[in-house]
């Protein structure tokens, strides 16, 4: 990098902590406040903050290695995580109905669910811990993708590059909690949004896709090996059912089941709620309306990281045909900035994943420690805690949550072992419990727990036994363990008490099986559920392909597949128009008790 570039950098990284150290006094008054700014946050700043979490840049160096790799068809592969499609869940019901619960964590969410009794807070403790060691292994994926990327352009080591990347977000994180977190989200959103403009009118004008080209794939020994591919298959958006890749993506070459599986995932996941630091700015939001804009907003921001993308991997190829092919995929990001950027623009990029980097880290470490000072400090270890002891705790414990996360990094080999087990393992070993506990009225607090440790345990030991096996095989055995597990305990145990069971449901008015609970109420309350509900059922098919089709359409956009790119510019225009009647009109609609 060229001197100005550095001093670019440097200034940013000045300027985060400063952001967190101004906003230190204001997060400091209570838990609330460090953890989630009050409630008082606009719904534009925590949907700008969650973009900023969400573009990350391990996960931008995973999908420019799949579109590099793969071509557009690494999209599909991605659904698994990448393509954060349960921001359509979260924007129709999802988000409202975890907002109306008033909570800070989802594990204080199972007092509401299950009662202040023993199997609620079994429920609770459990869901704590699970939280925990999801966070940690968050912490590991993103010391291991910052690591690799800033160390590229330092010439450091990946391991000390992850160290001073983590101990600099540390700081600003630490003192100031949510509100530091959100600010400086917000700006590193406006920065990364620059950068993203910038890079893709580059690569649509400058850059072209030759007929025929090479590619690199990683193998199972650790080295990497090219194919020959055309720009026509390269750009195709439709995917194949089969796929013959070597190596380590050969796990991907039943395409279609595998593509079948992340799309049964992501609607589980997605009407099941997420947790960490997603499900925080839901309840950090003002109303049901406030978290049906953040959603709509953060999304429409997201959609800019696929042309981004897209343009990376586009000028990987053409690296590829002016020098050699690039052979780790997961290195295109690095070597594209390092050739292709101009001077200035490149610091300014730099400085712009390294805030991805920093905002996914910040909000995963601040939702985190919110686990252990609610729901295990205060509620078991010392009920009479003071503010300032709780206040002590959060930030140590999103000290101790850190050095754990940089220590588990060292036994990870590349950042999409440690993401695919993320999300197609130790996560389907969560999601049937987080489903279920919505949908099904009999559902109790010894059934969520043991269905939640279960399928953590279930997780944890296939990735000990059989580190290698497909990602939909591991989902497989994950989610049906805990499924087992969830529906025995559930019949075996006393159901939760019918009263804290009417209150959970006026509260949040969720769909599903609730029978005997919902004929407690009035016929005109429930006429009013009702409605509401059958408007969010029917948006939820219309939001999911809305928001494939705008993320899809900007690829194609940067490809210069312009059949593609109309047909989705169609379909994302006649699905808007229709999500506006179904959904975005009635966000305000109440609905009102009459008990």
């Amino acid at each position: 990098m060229h001197n100005i570039d550095f001093v670019i950098v440097v200034v940013y990284i000045l300027a985060m902590v400063l952001v967190g150290l101004y906003f230190q006094r204001k997060a400091s008054k209570g838990i609330d406040s460090y953890f989630l700014g009050n409630r008082s946050l606009p719904w534009w700043v925590l949907g700008a903050s969650g973009m900023a979490s969400n573009l990350d840049v391990a996960g931008t160096m995973i999908i420019v290695a799949f579109i590099y790799a793969i071509g557009a068809r690494g999209f599909y592969v991605e659904i698994r995580g990448g393509v954060t499609l349960i921001m359509a869940f979260l924007m129709i019901f999802m988000g409202k109905w975890n907002r109306r619960a008033g909570v800070m964590t989802l594990a204080e969410w199972m007092r509401l669910r299950f009662g202040e009794g023993k199997q609620g807070k079994m429920a609770r403790i459990i869901m704590a811990v699970a939280v925990l060691i999801i966070t940690v292994a968050m912490i590991t994926y993103f010391a291991k993708g910052a690591g690799k990327f800033v160390g590229e352009f330092l010439n450091i080591s990946p391991n000390l590059a992850a160290f001073l990347m983590i101990l600099i977000a540390m700081i600003y994180t630490v003192s100031s909690g949510l509100y530091g977190v959100v600010y400086t989200d917000l700006f590193q959103g406006f920065l990364i949004f620059f950068t993203i403009l910038f890079v893709c009118i580059m690569a649509f004008v400058q850059f072209k896709i030759p007929e025929s080209f090479q590619v690199s794939v990683p193998l199972l020994d650790g080295g990497f090996q090219a194919i020959k591919t055309t720009a026509r298959e390269w750009t195709s958006a439709l995917p194949k059912w089969r796929m013959e890749l070597p190596g380590e993506y050969a796990k991907y070459n039943l395409f279609g089941i595998a593509v079948v599986f992340y799309l049964f995932k992501v609607v589980i996941e997605g009407s099941g709620g997420t947790g960490g630091y997603m499900i925080q700015r839901y309840f950090a939001a003002k109303s049901d309306r406030e978290a049906g804009l953040l959603s709509l907003f953060w999304t429409g921001l997201l959609s800019f990281r696929w042309p981004f993308i897209a343009s990376i991997a586009v000028m990987g190829i053409y690296y590829g045909i002016q020098h050699t092919v690039i052979a780790d995929p997961e290195t295109v990001l690095p070597i594209v900035i390092n050739t292709y950027i101009p001077i200035g623009i490149k610091g300014l990029l730099i400085a712009g994943l390294m805030a991805a980097a920093m905002s996914t880290f910040d909000s995963t470490v601040n939702a985190g420690a919110a686990y252990w000072v609610k729901d295990i400090y205060q509620t078991y270890l010392n009920p009479k805690a003071t503010e300032k002891s709780l206040m002590r705790h959060s930030r140590w414990a999103t000290i101790i949550i850190v050095i754990l996360g940089l220590l588990f990094s060292y036994a990870i080999r590349n950042i999409n072992e440690i993401w695919g087990w993320i999300t197609m393992g130790i996560g389907s070993g969560l999601i049937v419990p987080q489903l279920i506990r919505w949908y099904w009225w009999r559902l109790n607090g010894y059934g969520f727990a043991a269905g939640t440790f279960v399928g953590m345990l279930a997780a944890i030991i296939q990735k000990i036994v059989a580190p290698n096996i497909p990602e939909y095989t591991a989902f497989m055995i994950t989610s049906s363990t805990s499924l087992v597990a969830t529906i025995l305990a559930t019949l075996l145990t006393p159901q939760t008490d019918e009263k804290v069971l009417l209150n959970f449901y006026k509260t949040t008015r969720p769909f599903g099986f609730w029978g005997p609970i919902r004929q407690k109420f009035s016929q005109h309350y429930m006429d009013q559920v009702n409605q509401e509900n059958r408007r969010d059922i029917f948006s939820i098919f219309v939001a999911v392909p809305w928001q494939i089709s705008m993320f899809m359409m900007w690829m194609m956009l940067i490809m210069k597949r312009w059949q593609s790119f109309v047909i989705l510019l169609g379909l994302f225009v006649v699905l808007s128009v229709t999500l506006y009647y179904s959904w975005f009109r009635h966000l305000s609609t109440e609905v009102q008790d009459d008990e």
